[in-house]
């Protein structure tokens, strides 16, 4: 019996052996008679692994071979710095920055005099609840051991007195006491799971917004108490008919929803100074409603608007919006010198028509889904475009008929404080929030396969997003980054990050020499 058992596993052992020799044979004659691949014509059956090598090159690359400030877009010390804030509401670091200090860069200008706590102009009755997860313990072999912990906050917000108003002089003004929200990312870009959670953090948080993105307002952005900027592109997804003609009643439809605040009008974005895409396979039924739209069919919308050529057309249609919603309006904007600048401050000045807010995208902002020769080339970044801008409204002396929202990788309180010294009322933020619910950089935005369900409409790999975990990390990322911000007003020797000015900011070049700004 024994013999025979022998003899049988001997065969098995044998017919495997001789498969697997009979499929390298195959993939042997294959790789030789193709015509593609021209290292596996020479190197057959080996020369597959050169492309399993490249393609699992980034993971190899994000996990083992950059350093913490290598990697692109965000390093993974940027990467753990937002985790930290939202996971575990921390940023408290050990032993010394990372920062390369023989590099030129920006720096915050300290006060001889820093500002105490108790003489910082916060709300200090807002209080907002929160579950964070606290370390026990975090060995090598056997996992990290942690437990959620609730707590209740400030909410880090600008008491009363000091919120900022966007529209002043609009039926319905929109009145922001953080200086913080969510750049545009739609429902489609992102599945339902990961704008849930997105809304229902924010609104945790208190005193924040969420922007639509162009692919219109779904109820999930609706889902947390949280106001909304609704954002229209040349695509008109959202407040469209079904020929793809604007309907006014639709867009009147959308102002009386409460949480609707403001609408902003997309003339470009860092990213992709050109009109959105959507890949065939996110296009759901149900996003194909929203959008007015075919399913699972690509979307293009257009470069820009049909009817909007010149700063003329476009400054009286934001007017003709206004008017017929009475709610505040704005356009989101990328400038490529400082010529588009002086041209929007000066028709703003002669045709005595504003918009309520700009929103200035850096070139360094992120997207779905675009092209790398517009991604790299094509539009300022933040920190050279928002001075421009500043600059041009104050010298045609119209910058008080309007507020400015900047964007561009502003996920940390130092880097919004910059931005606020150099002109910025407000900021948005949208990556560092995709991180917040997930979002681990594989950089699969386009193909609806995001592994960690953020950037993907597949019910299946949504599965991977749990809403209830995730809005807390949104929620306390959100107040950490307020209550940083505050921490560098004091050490600036400010009462509040609304006084930042650009005589807050200095800029050290590579030989060590200190500008002013």
């Amino acid at each position: 019996m024994k013999l025979y058992i022998l003899l049988s596993t001997g065969s098995i052992l044998i017919g495997c052996f001789l498969l697997v020799i009979l499929a390298l044979m195959f993939v042997y004659v294959m790789d030789r008679s193709q015509k593609q691949h021209p290292v596996l014509r020479n190197y057959p059956i080996i020369g597959h692994f050169r492309y399993l090598l490249e393609k699992i090159g980034p993971e190899l690359r994000q996990y083992f071979f950059d350093s913490d400030n290598e990697g692109k877009p965000f390093s993974r010390r940027d990467f753990q710095y937002i985790v930290r804030k939202a996971k575990y509401k921390k940023d408290v670091i050990g032993f010394g920055s990372q920062r390369d200090f023989e590099a030129p860069g920006f720096y915050i200008r300290n006060s001889m005099f820093p500002t105490l706590f108790e003489d910082l102009r916060i709300d200090r009755e807002t209080k907002v609840p929160t579950n964070r997860y606290v370390l026990i313990k975090d060995p090598v072999l056997t996992g990290r051991k942690e437990r959620l912990k609730q707590e209740i906050s400030y909410a880090y917000l600008l008491p009363e007195e000091d919120a900022i108003v966007i529209g002043e002089k609009t039926k319905q003004p929109f009145v922001v006491r953080g200086q913080i929200g969510m750049s545009g990312m739609s429902y489609g870009s992102l599945g339902d799971r990961a704008i849930t959670a997105l809304s229902e953090g924010l609104g945790i948080a208190k005193g924040s917004w969420m922007n639509t993105g162009e692919g219109g307002l779904s109820d999930y952005h609706l889902k947390g108490n949280v106001d909304i900027i609704m954002q229209i592109s040349p695509g008109l997804f959202g407040v469209r008919d079904k020929d793809g003609n604007f309907d006014w009643d639709e867009l009147l439809r959308k102002s009386k929803i409460p949480q609707v605040k403001a609408f902003e009008i997309k003339l470009g974005q860092g990213a992709k100074t050109r009109g959105g895409h959507m890949n065939a396979e996110k296009v759901t039924e149900e996003i194909a409603r929203i959008r007015q739209v075919p399913a699972y069919e690509a979307i293009d919308s257009p470069n820009r608007f049909l009817d909007i050529e010149d700063y003329s057309s476009l400054l009286h249609f934001i007017k003709k919006i206004r008017k017929h919603t009475g709610l505040p309006v704005g356009i989101k904007i990328v400038l490529g010198s400082p010529f588009e600048a002086d041209e929007i401050a000066k028709n703003i000045r002669e045709l005595d028509i504003s918009p309520d807010f700009i929103t200035i995208d850096g070139g360094e902002g992120g997207t779905g889904a675009t092209y790398q020769e517009l991604a790299d080339m094509v539009g300022l970044p933040i920190r050279s475009s928002l001075p421009l801008l500043d600059d041009a409204l104050k010298r045609y002396e119209v910058r008080d008929k309007l507020k400015i929202i900047a964007s561009g990788k502003l996920y940390s309180p130092d880097r919004v404080a910059i931005a606020l010294a150099l002109g910025a009322d407000l900021v948005n933020i949208a990556r560092g929030f995709m991180i917040t619910v997930g979002c681990i950089q594989t950089l699969r935005c386009a193909s609806n396969t995001c592994p960690v369900g953020v950037a993907t409409t597949d019910p299946d790999l949504q599965k991977a997003l749990v809403v209830e975990e995730k809005k807390w990390r949104t929620a306390n990322y959100l107040i950490t980054m307020r209550m940083g911000l505050y921490r560098v007003a004091s050490a600036a020797g400010l009462e509040s990050p609304l006084q930042f000015e650009r005589k807050h900011v200095v800029y050290k070049d590579d030989k060590g020499k200190i500008q002013a700004l």
